[in-house]
């Protein structure tokens, strides 16, 4: 008699909890597989990159002081826009499309739906962003060819490079599902992810222009005032993380602060975790409308 009873008891609690996680995985990752769009977006993220790098270094190939490897990250300004796509249709897809009335009603602790959308985002950018720097490798070849050269992708400061790369590329693709699953709308999902990675590191690059007047006169060796601040936010923005994670000799910005690769890290790491947070909290919060 208490068996019978404890069945029904565990299929309640199970049916007030939810799924379990890894089935929630399994759904989100057959929900990225079944959208086209995410095939398209990887194919022409890696296709684009190996392109533009190979272009590039052809066209500088007949330097004299021409080393291929400085080409690798020459595409890393457009390769991320791929992922950062593809991470805000995720994190927007379920309130684009109105499914997330059923996905939370089975799961209604919601949380869970975020973080299977978190791990199978790494899961699909992590091998993306590898084929896209390999495909940058690939680029550089026919120029180093062309003089006789060999690419040393052993030599000091290309693994960073390399691994440098294929870490910003996976984290725009977090920031962008966060501030999808943050907005839960593509447009201004897109614009604002956009603003961050696009128009904030030229404004503040023109910023640095304003900051500087070219009629003081400076110590040498030392860095105006106000370039030093402004080149202190752009550090800590993720394109100014991405200059230190991708830069061998650190990417340091005339008077901002040497924050090393491991900073570098770090940065990107909280720019992903605040609007994720963020994210979250709204979501077991407030309103799903």
């Amino acid at each position: 008699m208490n068996a019978s009873l404890s069945s029904p008891a565990r299929r309640a609690a199970t049916t007030r909890s939810g799924p379990s996680f890894a089935r929630v995985v399994v759904a989100e990752w057959t929900k990225l597989l079944s959208v086209r769009s995410s095939t398209v977006i990887a194919v022409v993220t890696v296709a684009v990159t190996g392109l533009l790098t190979h272009l590039f270094a052809s066209s500088s190939s007949g330097d004299p002081g021409f080393v291929p490897t400085r080409h690798l990250t020459e595409a890393l300004p457009l390769a991320f826009l791929g992922p950062l796509v593809l991470g805000v249709l995720v994190g927007t897809g379920e309130f684009s499309t109105g499914t997330f009335r059923s996905t939370f009603a089975a799961v209604p602790r919601r949380v869970p739906v975020l973080a299977a959308q978190a791990l199978v985002t790494v899961g699909f950018v992590l091998p993306v962003a590898v084929l896209t720097v390999g495909a940058a490798v690939l680029g550089i070849l026919p120029a180093a060819a062309s003089r006789d050269t060999v690419p040393d992708l052993h030599g000091a400061g290309i693994p960073q490079i390399l691994l440098g790369s294929v870490c910003y590329l996976v984290g725009t693709a977090l920031l962008g599902l966060a501030i999808g699953a943050l907005l839960r709308r593509p447009v201004p999902a897109l614009v604002t992810a956009f603003g961050l990675l696009v128009i904030a590191p030229i404004v503040l690059s023109l910023a640095v222009d304003f900051a500087t007047d070219p009629l003081e006169s400076s110590t040498p060796g030392t860095t105006p005032l106000g370039t030093a601040a402004v080149n202190t936010v752009d550090t800590f923005t993720p394109a100014g993380a991405s200059g230190v994670l991708t830069n061998p000799d650190g990417g340091g910005l005339d008077g901002a602060p040497d924050i090393g690769v491991r900073g570098a890290a770090l940065v990107l790491a909280a720019w992903v975790a605040v609007p994720l947070a963020a994210a979250a909290y709204r979501l077991r919060r407030r309103d799903l409308a």
